[in-house]
């Protein structure tokens, strides 16, 4: 599913959810400009690596650019690739604004990167000993649609289903849409070997998981998190 657009205005302009948007369009651009090898170095360097950080290995000397603890953190605002940009900063873009206007500025900037970091540690949990890099928004972003749907079941979501090569437009409850979404990323999890390279189903589902708890943690007091 594409999401294109959703019928819940906000109060206040989502300043965070624009800047995180930014920061993920210039950190791939940095990427394409370092080349190729540059780009893995960087992959490498910012990525979270489940067996550098959980198991203590140890990456080759001038290849760690931060602290192994903070890659759960900065492995966020990296991307595999043009279409793994645009694809997570389009749910991003749907999605983000409304759970800032919930949370406010400050703590959605908590509330989303917390979400990414429990999205990359419940993947590596399961293959600790992996040393293949994940990196990119969805986990965090996950961590947005699950609080999504607490606050906003209702809300009607336009997105285009592709069918072979031709894009439906459809619009329907976001409760519909989230949870279908959320039972496509687990069933693909149970049958995807989370040590191996491609899509992070797991980090999808850990992040969707933090999501709605996370929004009971940082929600306003005397708001209540439930649309």
């Amino acid at each position: 599913m594409i999401p294109l657009s959703d019928e819940n205005p906000t109060e206040r302009a989502p300043l965070v959810s624009w800047a995180i948007l930014v920061l993920c369009v210039v950190a791939f651009f940095w990427q394409v400009s370092l080349g190729q090898e540059g780009a893995a170095r960087a992959i490498y360097g910012l990525g979270f690596i489940p067996a550098v950080v959980l198991e203590g290995a140890q990456l080759p000397p001038g290849v760690q650019l931060v602290p192994p603890w903070l890659t759960p953190f900065t492995s966020q605002f990296l991307h595999g690739g043009l279409l793994h940009l645009i694809g997570n900063l389009l749910f991003l873009w749907v999605f983000a604004d409304n759970v800032e206007d919930a949370l406010g500025h400050v703590r959605f900037v908590l509330f989303y990167l917390l979400c990414g970091a429990a999205a990359a540690l419940g993947h590596g949990l399961l293959a600790p000993g992996s040393e293949v890099p994940m990196i990119g928004a969805s986990g965090a972003i996950s961590g947005v649609l699950g609080a999504y749907l607490l606050l906003h079941p209702a809300a009607r979501v336009t997105f285009l289903i592709p069918l072979g090569l031709i894009l439906y437009p459809a619009r329907l409850p976001a409760a519909f849409v989230l949870l279908f979404w959320f039972v496509l990323q687990l069933l693909q999890a149970l049958f995807t070997p989370p040590d191996q390279p491609g899509v992070a189903f797991l980090a999808h589902v850990t992040g969707f998981v933090a999501g709605m708890f996370l929004l009971l943690v940082f929600r306003p007091r005397g708001r209540s998190p439930f649309g």
